[in-house]
């Protein structure tokens, strides 16, 4: 009897590892997406994510709002090649850095990250909820994006 319970704790294991697994790629996939991971924030975090999603503006640089890979209320884009804004992200590690780059737009604080390619990562600081904006080499020259994004995060995630 022992084993037939090892054996069902087992396939029972397996099952939860392989639909982990497969929720993890259909996360990360998508037609188009360029491999934008899509976060996994906690309930509360979640629930700020998805008033800003609601209060984002149509229009950011004068660039048109579209969904981007898995058409999720985490993940938002503008333009082609887009601005990419995901919300729910971990805090990033830059932020451990008291010499980190930072800036700040109309009164929302953002750690400053090269990317690859001359792009920037921008995420979001002193904020219950972390907001990243990926600015693709051609968006990367000012914080005009910043700008247009800052009035939605600032009424919807609340500073710590």
């Amino acid at each position: 009897m022992a084993l037939f319970h090892r054996v069902v704790l087992i396939n029972v294991s397996a099952v939860a590892c392989l639909a982990a697994a497969a929720a993890y790629g259909f996360a990360t996939s998508g037609s188009g997406d360029g491999g934008i991971a899509v976060p996994v924030p906690d309930a509360r975090t979640a629930g700020y994510c998805r008033a800003l999603h609601d209060a984002l503006p149509q229009k950011v640089q004068g660039l048109s709002r579209h969904g981007v890979g898995s058409r999720s209320e985490l993940v938002t884009g503008w333009g082609d090649p887009a601005i990419v804004l995901r919300c729910g992200v971990p805090r990033p590690a830059v932020d451990d850095d008291p010499e980190a780059d930072g800036v700040d737009a109309d009164g929302v604080s953002w750690s400053v990250e090269k990317g690859s390619g001359g792009s920037l990562v921008l995420t979001t600081t002193l904020r219950l909820a972390y907001v990243e904006v990926r600015l693709p080499k051609e968006h990367a020259v000012d914080i005009g994006p910043l700008t247009d994004l800052a009035a939605a995060v600032k009424k919807t995630i609340p500073e710590l």
